[in-house]
């Protein structure tokens, strides 16, 4: 037994370390665009009126969870639209894009992934402001002070490359352990078996990766790409698990918004949403 585990140790070890320069320079960049851009885009998003959802899908697909924590906010002050909300929601993915770029998988299989997400998110955007076009706020607009004040100004956070290590160290250290585990379920069980069950749950797969997603942690995005990355989860599982995960976004939104019920409300759509999504996926087919 010893030697499995050393063994899934030293394996699951190579392999993040492998990730660590590569994740490093995406996420220097990432946090320079945030920094210098996110809170144009922010200003952008609150200012789009009825084309709300086109702009939260589009500024939602950028890394990280920042953008569905400023669109809770933006909500809970009602200076965005429910389909707005949504459309950022569906469309971020958190830790995805940057495990994807640093695996060995195609560029076009990616790109595919992406345009998926954001067609998805801006159709039900769009749906969800024609459902609830009686319940549309009064939209405001936020001064670019208070979103400094709310989100951080770039003179006022630490240094870009400080933060991005500190980054890309709590995203490793989930893939290591994401790969510790794996390594030493395969080790233990066989590759053919695990492969074997879950190509058997695949309906299970997506109630249970959607589940996944609404964790509001980014060990979430990283277990669900990771999964099928490894061939475990199916094009369905992916999407409904990806589609679901807002980082943060949740947590900001039960904290901002006073309404339990709206909150409840939301969680319960979005989870309904991912699984809905991933179910017609398997459906049709589709392959990336």
């Amino acid at each position: 037994m010893w030697d499995l585990i050393k063994d899934a140790f030293l394996d699951a070890g190579k392999d993040s370390l492998s990730l660590v320069l590569f994740l490093f320079i995406t996420y220097v960049v990432m946090e320079i665009f945030e920094r210098y851009a996110g809170r144009k885009s922010y200003m952008a998003i609150s200012k789009a009126g009825r084309f709300g959802p086109v702009f939260g899908s589009l500024l939602g697909v950028v890394p990280q969870c920042g953008f569905s924590t400023v669109a809770s906010n933006l909500f809970a002050g009602r200076m965005i639209t429910i389909g707005t909300l949504f459309a950022v929601y569906l469309s971020t993915s958190d830790e995805m894009l940057p495990i994807l770029l640093s695996s060995d998988i195609e560029g076009g299989e990616i790109v595919h992934i992406l345009l998926t997400k954001v067609i998805i998110a801006l159709i039900w955007g769009i749906l969800l402001d024609i459902v609830f076009e009686k319940k549309k706020p009064h939209l405001g607009v936020p001064d670019e002070e208070e979103l400094a004040e709310k989100h951080g100004c770039a003179c006022c956070r630490p240094n870009v490359l400080i933060t991005a290590l500190f980054h890309t160290l709590k995203v490793i250290f989930f893939i290591f352990l994401f790969s510790f585990v794996m390594n030493l379920l395969i080790l233990m069980i066989g590759e053919d078996t695990l492969a074997t069950f879950f190509a058997n749950t695949t309906v299970a797969g997506i109630f249970a990766s959607a589940l996944l997603g609404l964790v509001p942690n980014c060990a979430s995005s990283v277990v669900i790409t990771e999964l099928y990355l490894d061939g475990m989860f199916s094009v369905g599982a992916l999407m409904s698990g990806l589609l679901v995960n807002a980082g943060v976004g949740l947590l900001v939104l039960f904290n901002e918004n006073k309404s339990l019920r709206e909150n409840l409300t939301i969680l319960a759509i979005l989870y309904g949403i991912g699984v809905i999504s991933g179910c017609g996926i398997m459906l049709l087919g589709l392959t990336f």
